[in-house]
């Protein structure tokens, strides 16, 4: 088959697939090799190991099922870089990414181009089960946007730990925020809605199935809570009042010293933060990234509000168009603004759950959601390391209540359609 014989979503595909790993190199590409090594804690990976298991997916998940006479560069590649499948076999230690010196980087990047060439000429074979083959290749293209966005995290955290305070980004000062526009509340009628994916184009096992949910009256925050709303609740002693703070959420503050946001501290006399751009002052009209779902909440109490449901966000959402900073604006910082989408992911008080009626799917890609829905908290909205093309309003994102090192953020809420 050529080109000029495939069919849209054939060559839809080909072209998500090859933009995807593209753009994950691109990422990378400002590197140096010490830098691809960092693991700063048991949460994130290095860069390099995210390269490789991205490409272990597909060589695991599309090449080992549906590529006869396809080869890995390394069988033992399967144990060094699968992460949490169970069922595809056993695992390298998930705290000791960092120790795997070898294989060296120019060979992951070698075995990427291999995975890359068999994929493209997988596609074009034409072949009885393409369409099996496409919805693989659809999810490891999206699973590889999530590790783009992770990438970028882990590398910003490892990064913080050093004194020089490198900026991932340099060259280009950080893009100053829109102004903040008063804060307000758009006031929604609440009722009986419909959530979850309508099965048109690509999602995730865990936004299915779809169903209806009664919602209340409520109003929803024009935009996201800034920098300077929470310099003010430091100001108030937010971190110092435990009436503010679930018990599990105080506990945690105290323990780990908690009295700003992840990468924030003083620095004559006002508030500077790290960036992958680098240091700088606090921009007070940015949103604010990398807070917990625990101080999200307590900060909600202290303004006399309260955290959306997913459901309220989602139906506030659904007519909106997706359009925002994403990845692809290349500010790699929240600029503010109004609009639901992008900059910070926005935690909701709802617990990552399963919907009425779901059930994962048969083998190791069942295990892709379904297993964690135990104690997190579903976040919505999408991030300005996020790419664009994972978002949709039925999209759910989910983390530990005490995580900080994501880019986290605060969207209000208030109960009663007045806004």
């Amino acid at each position: 088959m050529t080109a000029t014989d495939a069919t849209p979503r054939e060559a839809r595909i080909a072209r998500l697939f090859a933009q995807t790993r593209a753009r994950t190199d691109a990422l990378a590409s400002p590197l140096s090799p010490e830098d691809m090594m960092l693991q700063s804690m048991e949460d994130a990976s290095p860069a390099k190991w995210h390269l490789a298991h991205t490409t272990w997916f597909f060589e695991a998940f599309v090449l080992g099922r549906h590529a006869a006479g396809y080869r890995s560069p390394d069988p033992r590649f399967a144990t060094l870089f699968n992460s949490y499948y169970v069922q595809a076999g056993p695992r390298h230690a998930r705290d000791r990414r960092g120790l795997l010196s070898r294989p060296a980087l120019a060979e992951i990047r070698d075995w990427r181009a291999q995975v890359d060439h068999a994929i493209a000429a997988l596609i074009a074979e034409g072949r009885e089960d393409l369409q099996a083959i496409l919805d693989l290749v659809e999810l490891g293209c999206h699973h590889e946007m999530q590790h783009q966005e992770l990438l970028l995290t882990d590398l910003l955290h490892g990064l913080s730990f050093n004194p020089l305070l490198p900026a991932y980004a340099p060259g280009a000062a950080p893009r100053p925020a829109m102004q903040a526009d008063p804060l307000r509340f758009a006031p929604h009628p609440g009722g009986l809605v419909v959530i979850g994916h309508d099965g048109a184009g690509f999602a995730y096992d865990c936004e299915g199935p779809r169903h209806k949910v009664w919602l209340e009256p409520f109003a929803l925050a024009t935009r996201l809570v800034t920098n300077g709303k929470w310099a003010a609740f430091i100001a108030d002693g937010g971190y110092e009042t435990q009436t503010l703070w679930l018990s599990d959420g105080w506990a945690r503050a105290r323990a780990e010293g908690w009295d700003a946001p992840l990468y924030w501290w003083r620095q004559d006399g006002e508030w500077w933060r790290y960036s992958l751009r680098g240091a700088a002052p606090v921009d007070m009209n940015a949103p604010v990234v990398h807070v917990s779902y625990y101080e999200a909440e307590a900060f909600a109490r202290w303004a006399g509000a309260r955290l959306p449901t997913e459901a309220e966000w989602e139906a506030a959402a659904a007519a909106t168009p997706v359009a925002g900073n994403f990845l692809e604006s290349g500010a790699l910082d929240p600029l503010g603004g109004p609009g639901l989408w992008g900059d910070v992911w926005q935690w909701t008080q709802s617990a990552f759950l399963p919907y009425p009626g779901f059930r994962p799917a048969d083998g190791a890609l069942g295990e892709y959601n379904g297993k964690f829905m135990s104690g997190q908290m579903v976040l919505r909205g999408g991030s300005c390391v996020t790419p664009a093309a994972q978002m949709r309003a039925s999209y759910r994102t989910f983390f530990y209540p005490h995580q900080r090192w994501q880019m986290l953020g605060v969207r209000l809420a208030r109960d009663g359609g007045e806004g």
